[in-house]
C-alpha cells in the first residue's frame, strides 16, 4: 500500500469518530448508527508515488485558482460551521452520541441522580448541553417548591423575613454542579494550552509549505518533505474553532501555490488529479445514496464527515471536472440540508401542539382554582386534580424555545394561585379547629367536674347534654384529636359506668316485680269470666289492683304493661255494661302505667296534649253536624238523611263526654 493509502486510511478512520447525531423530537438523540462502509473505503486504492516518479516538470500545470470545496452556500456553511466546532475537540465523537433524555418529567431526585452518572461516565467536555438542561429543569422546579413552602410558611402567619427553606436535594445537586465545574475548569485550562500549541504547529507546518516553493535544486527531496509535511499537517491535532477555516485555506492554498509552482510532471499531476476525482466521485455518490435516506440525523452527520474527507484529505481535481464535481457535491447536501430543514419544522409543528396542550392543561388549573367549593373533602379532590395535571403538563413535551420561559412561568403562577387559595382555605380551617379545640376542652372540664356528681337525676341530663354537643362541634387539629377524645370519653364512661353501677343494684328489685307481673298476665290471659258483669268487673279490678300493687319493672321491660293492657281490653271486651264506664276503668288502669318514677310526667304530659287534641276535633265534628242540619230546616224529622245526622251527633257528644272525664281524671294525676 502507498503512503497515500495509509494517509488516507488514517485520515478516513479519523473521521468516521466524528459521527453525531442533533436530538430528536423528544429531547433525546437517537441510538448512534455506524458511519457505512462506502464513508469507510471512499479514500482507497491510491496509486504508489515514489520519489522515482517526481521529475522535473516540462510543461506548468494548469491554472488553479481556490479549489471548489471553498465555494459557500448557505447549506454548505452549515456544514463548515459543524466541522469547524468539531475541530476544536478531536474527542466529540461521545458528545454528539451522548443519549439527551427527558429531563422535564424527571423529579429533582432523578435529575440530581442523573448528573452524578454523567460525571461519573462521561468526559467533562462532552455533557455540556445536558448538563445545562438539568440544571434548567432542577431550577425551575425548586423555584417552585420554594414559592410553595413560602406560601405555606406565610399562610400559618410566618413572617417574609423569617422564611428559609433547606432541602437535601437542593445541597446534592449544589455539590454534584461544584463537581462538574471543578472538572470542567481544569479541562479548559489543560486544552486552552493544548489548542494554542496546535495551532502555532500547523502555522509553522504552513510556513514550511510556502518554503518549499523557493526550493527547487532538488524536487525529489523538495517532494518527499512536502509529503511528510502533509502527514504532520493532519496529525497535529485539533485547534480553536475561530481559526480552523482561515487555517485551513491558508494550508490549502499553498498546496495548490506548491503545486503550480513547482510543475509537477503531467503524469504525475494527471495521477493526482484523476485519483482524487475518483475519490471524491465516491463521496457524492454516497451523497446522493445519504439524501434519499429518511434518517435524518444520520445522514446529516455522516454528511458531515463526507465534507471533511472532500476538504480535508482530498486535493484538487482537472479544471474541467471541477465545477461538475462540486455542484454535484453541493446538489446532494441541498438536498439533505432542505430535508433537515423540513425534518425540524415538523419538529417545531410538534413542539406548538404541544404548547396547546400545555395551555389547555393551564386552563384546566385556573378552572379548578376558581372553583367556589369550601369543604374540606372538595379541596382534597382538587389536591389530586392538580397533582395529576402537574403529571400531564411535565410529560406534555417541549415548546417552542421562543415560549418556553413564558409558559413555564404562566404555569407556575397558576399552581401558585391554587396553592395560596389552599394555603388560605386551611389556614381558616385550622383557626376554626382552634376554635372547636377550645369548646371541647370546656366541655371535657364539665365533664371531669360532674363525673363524681351524686345528683343522679340533675347530672345525667347533663352528661346526655354534653355528648350531643360534642358531636356538633366539628373538627379539631389531628395532633389534638385522639388526645382530647380519651379525656372526654374517660370522664363521661366514669360517670355512666358509676349510674349502671347503681341501676343494677336498682333493677335487681325490679327485675322480681317483673317476674311477679308476667306470672299475673299469665293469670290474665287464662281467666274466664263468669258472665255476670257485677262479679266479673270486680274479678277484673283485682287483677288491675294485684298488678298495680307490684310495682315497677326495669325500663326495658315495660312493655309487659302493654301486653296487660291488651289482655284488659279483651276481657272488658267481653262485659256487657255501658261503654263509658269500661272506658274509665281502662284509663285509670293506663294511667296508672304512665306514672313514671322519679315525678317524671312526660307521659302524663303527652296523653294530656294526645286527650285535648281528641276533644278539640270531636267538638269541630259536632259544629259541622248542626251546621249541616240548617240544610235541612223545612225537612220533616222522619227523613232518614236527618235522622242519620241527629244520630252521629249523639254519638259525637257522648264521646265528647267520656273524654272530658278522662282529661278530669288525667288532671286529679298530678
Amino acid at each position: 500500500m502507498s503512503e497515500n493509502d495509509n494517509l488516507q486510511e488514517a485520515d478516513g478512520n479519523k473521521a468516521i469518530n466524528s459521527n453525531e447525531a442533533p436530538l430528536t423530537s423528544e429531547g433525546s438523540q437517537p441510538e448512534s448508527e455506524p458511519i457505512s462502509e462506502v464513508t469507510k473505503t471512499t479514500i482507497e486504492d491510491v496509486v504508489d508515488t515514489t520519489t522515482e516518479e517526481v521529475k522535473e516538470a516540462l510543461e506548468p500545470v494548469e491554472d488553479t485558482k481556490v479549489d471548489d470545496a471553498t465555494k459557500t452556500d448557505a447549506h454548505v456553511e452549515e456544514i463548515d460551521e459543524s466541522n469547524a466546532e468539531d475541530a476544536e475537540d478531536e474527542e466529540n465523537i461521545e458528545r454528539h452520541t451522548l443519549e439527551s433524555k427527558d429531563y422535564h418529567a424527571m423529579s429533582m431526585e432523578q435529575l440530581t441522580i442523573e448528573f452524578e452518572q454523567l460525571i461519573e461516565n462521561h468526559k467533562v467536555q462532552n455533557i455540556k448541553s445536558q448538563v445545562e438542561e438539568i440544571k434548567s429543569e432542577f431550577n425551575s422546579k425548586f423555584d417552585a417548591l420554594l414559592d410553595e413552602k413560602k406560601e405555606e410558611f406565610l399562610s400559618e402567619g410566618g413572617n417574609e423575613i423569617d422564611f428559609y427553606y433547606a432541602s437535601p436535594v437542593k445541597k446534592q445537586f449544589n455539590n454534584v454542579f461544584k463537581t462538574y465545574r471543578n472538572n470542567l475548569s481544569a479541562y479548559y485550562k489543560k486544552r486552552e494550552n493544548d489548542l494554542k500549541g496546535n495551532l502555532e504547529n500547523r502555522l509553522q507546518i504552513i510556513e514550511k509549505i510556502k518554503g518549499l516553493v523557493n526550493d527547487e535544486e532538488n524536487i525529489n527531496t523538495t517532494y518527499k518533505i512536502f509529503k511528510d509535511l502533509q502527514e504532520q499537517w493532519r496529525n497535529a491535532g485539533p485547534i480553536p474553532r475561530d481559526r480552523y477555516n482561515n487555517a485551513w485555506n491558508s494550508y490549502h492554498h499553498n498546496v495548490e501555490v506548491f503545486y503550480d509552482v513547482l510543475h509537477l510532471n503531467r503524469d504525475l499531476r494527471d495521477l493526482d488529479f484523476k485519483h482524487n476525482l475518483e475519490q471524491k466521485t465516491k463521496i457524492i455518490e454516497r451523497a446522493e445514496e445519504l439524501a434519499a435516506d429518511n434518517n435524518i440525523n444520520r445522514s446529516f452527520r455522516e454528511l458531515q464527515v463526507l465534507h471533511k474527507m472532500w476538504k480535508e484529505e482530498l486535493g484538487p481535481v482537472s479544471r474541467e471536472h471541477r465545477d461538475e464535481v462540486w455542484e454535484r457535491f453541493s446538489k446532494a447536501t441541498k438536498t439533505i440540508h432542505d430535508k433537515r430543514q423540513d425534518y425540524y419544522a415538523d419538529l417545531d409543528k410538534a413542539s406548538e401542539k404541544n404548547l396547546e396542550v400545555k395551555e389547555e392543561i393551564i386552563s384546566r388549573i385556573a378552572a379548578i382554582s376558581n372553583d367556589p367549593s369550601n369543604a374540606h373533602n372538595a379541596w382534597q379532590k382538587k389536591i389530586k386534580s392538580i397533582e395529576l395535571l402537574r403529571e400531564e403538563f411535565f410529560k406534555a413535551g417541549k415548546v417552542p424555545q421562543k415560549v418556553n420561559e413564558a409558559t413555564w412561568a404562566k404555569f407556575k403562577d397558576a399552581v401558585r394561585t391554587f396553592n395560596r387559595q389552599k394555603n388560605s382555605f386551611y389556614k381558616n380551617l385550622k383557626k376554626d379547629q382552634y376554635d372547636n379545640l377550645e369548646k371541647k376542652k370546656a366541655l371535657i372540664q364539665i365533664a371531669l367536674d360532674n363525673k363524681d356528681n351524686e345528683d343522679l337525676a340533675a347530672t345525667t341530663p347533663l352528661m346526655k347534654k354534653i355528648q350531643g354537643d360534642w358531636k356538633k362541634i366539628g373538627h379539631v387539629p389531628r395532633k389534638d384529636s385522639d388526645k382530647i377524645w380519651k379525656q372526654f370519653k374517660g370522664a363521661c364512661n366514669a360517670y355512666f359506668d358509676r349510674l349502671n353501677s347503681k341501676r343494677d343494684e336498682a333493677n335487681k328489685e325490679l327485675m322480681v316485680s317483673y317476674e311477679q307481673k308476667n306470672a299475673l298476665l299469665k293469670e290474665v290471659n287464662a281467666l274466664e269470666l263468669s258472665g255476670d258483669s257485677k262479679k266479673d268487673i270486680v274479678t277484673i279490678k283485682e287483677k288491675i289492683a294485684a298488678w298495680k300493687a307490684i310495682g315497677h319493672v326495669p325500663s326495658n321491660k315495660r312493655y309487659i304493661d302493654g301486653k296487660f293492657n291488651k289482655a284488659l281490653d279483651a276481657l272488658f271486651g267481653k262485659l256487657d255494661m255501658d261503654r263509658a264506664k269500661l272506658e274509665m276503668i281502662k284509663f285509670e288502669n293506663k294511667l296508672e302505667s304512665l306514672a313514671q318514677p322519679g315525678g317524671d310526667t312526660r307521659a302524663l304530659d303527652n296523653e294530656q296534649n294526645f286527650i285535648r287534641k281528641k276533644i278539640g276535633d270531636i267538638k269541630g265534628e259536632i259544629i259541622q253536624l248542626e251546621n249541616n242540619m240548617q240544610f235541612f230546616s223545612n225537612v220533616d224529622d222522619n227523613n232518614p238523611l236527618v235522622k242519620e245526622v241527629i244520630k252521629n251527633v249523639d254519638k259525637h257528644k257522648k264521646n265528647l263526654s267520656i273524654w272530658e272525664n278522662k282529661l278530669k281524671k288525667i288532671k286529679s294525676m298530678y
